[in-house]
């Protein structure tokens, strides 16, 4: 069975934050292989300040989200779910899933996050809700016993594989949200690049100036950070599929406490980039390849310029498709979480 058979004409309730649209691309796909989708968005209004509150003190808004929820199972008590699919499940709440399981018997409740589970603890309170869970963070799945499968690439990505261009703008590039040692990492990679005859383009984005002044008072990364390399305003996907089009590889820097591996990961493999990266636990994982992904230590940071210009191994026509949105959503609802990544890994 394959994905369409799987959830064609199916009615699926679909809970995930806002995520630079990635929400919207993962409706979309399931939309296309013939699910009815009902989307919602985790948190009762997406301002900067109901994600601070959230975040912090989560208790002062909690009156605002159990109403929000309690809305939404009003408003779904008549129609007759499939699928629960929750993505993140950084804000719903228990009571939601208790009455939602009461409402609606016979639909099955699956969850994923792409978030670990040290920066944001509320999912592991819900779990038991659900009757497939996975997490993107290997440790996290082994911790807590549920599925693992990492993140995915999307379609537009795969479209630029094979696009040959001829005078590449970028030799490095750096897209993220400004956050750690992000700022010290990347100028440090982009100054090797100007010493070594290469082209650096780094791009920080930064939720709000009230979030970069709260950064600037307490993190001490933060003291260098130059404030007009920052954007307010985030790259839509096209924006980022037409800059990986004019780069040669891809920088990564990923949080110091997190070891799942980053969406910029799999944009890499789906547009048949390179990538340098902070984290050593993507030698774990079946795609590896020193040919494609170089591995830095954040602290020691030593670079080749050989890995510029040397070529590269593409990986399986299985194992690039697993890599994709597609291949992403049939693991969650097609597998078992004891049928999934593990067992794929590097030991």
């Amino acid at each position: 069975m394959n994905l369409k058979e799987k959830i064609s004409g199916k009615k699926i309730l679909f809970f995930s934050v806002q995520t630079f649209n990635l929400e919207k691309e993962i409706k979309k796909k399931m939309e296309e292989n013939g699910a009815i989708v009902t989307y919602y968005d985790e948190r009762p209004s997406n301002s900067n300040f109901t994600k601070g509150i959230i975040r912090l003190k989560r208790n002062l808004y909690q009156k605002k989200i159990d109403e929000y929820y309690q809305n939404i199972l009003i408003n779904t008590k008549k129609d007759t779910f499939d699928f629960l699919f929750v993505n993140r499940g950084e804000v719903i709440t228990a009571e939601f899933l208790q009455k939602f399981k009461l409402q609606q018997p016979n639909c099955e409740l699956i969850f994923f996050t792409w978030d670990s589970f040290t920066n944001h603890a509320h999912p592991t309170t819900i779990l038991k809700y659900f009757h497939k869970r996975f997490s993107f963070d290997l440790e996290d799945a082994l911790k807590y016993s549920i599925g693992f499968r990492p993140l995915f690439y999307l379609d537009k990505y795969k479209n630029i594989k094979n696009v040959v261009v001829s005078d590449k703008k970028h030799d490095l590039l750096f897209l993220g949200t400004a956050h750690s040692d992000r700022y010290l990492i990347s100028t440090k990679v982009s100054d090797w690049c100007s010493l070594n005859g290469l082209s650096a383009f780094t791009f920080y984005y930064m939720h709000s100036k009230a979030v970069y002044w709260y950064q600037k008072t307490f993190d001490k990364s933060f003291k260098e950070f130059d404030y007009k390399k920052l954007s307010f305003k985030s790259l839509n996907t096209d924006e980022i599929v037409n800059l990986y089009k004019m780069s040669n590889v891809i920088l990564d820097i990923n949080h110091p406490g997190q070891k799942g591996l980053t969406m910029r990961t799999f944009e890499t493999i789906g547009s048949g980039k390179k990538m340098i990266t902070t984290n050593p636990e993507v030698k774990k994982y079946p795609f590896y390849s020193p040919d494609v992904f170089y591995v830095i230590d954040r602290n020691n940071i030593v670079l080749d310029k050989t890995f510029f210009t040397s070529p590269i191994t593409d990986i399986t026509n299985d194992m690039y498709y697993k890599c994709s949105i597609e291949g992403w959503l049939s693991d969650i609802f097609l597998k078992s979480e004891k049928d999934d990544w593990k067992s794929l890994m590097n030991k």
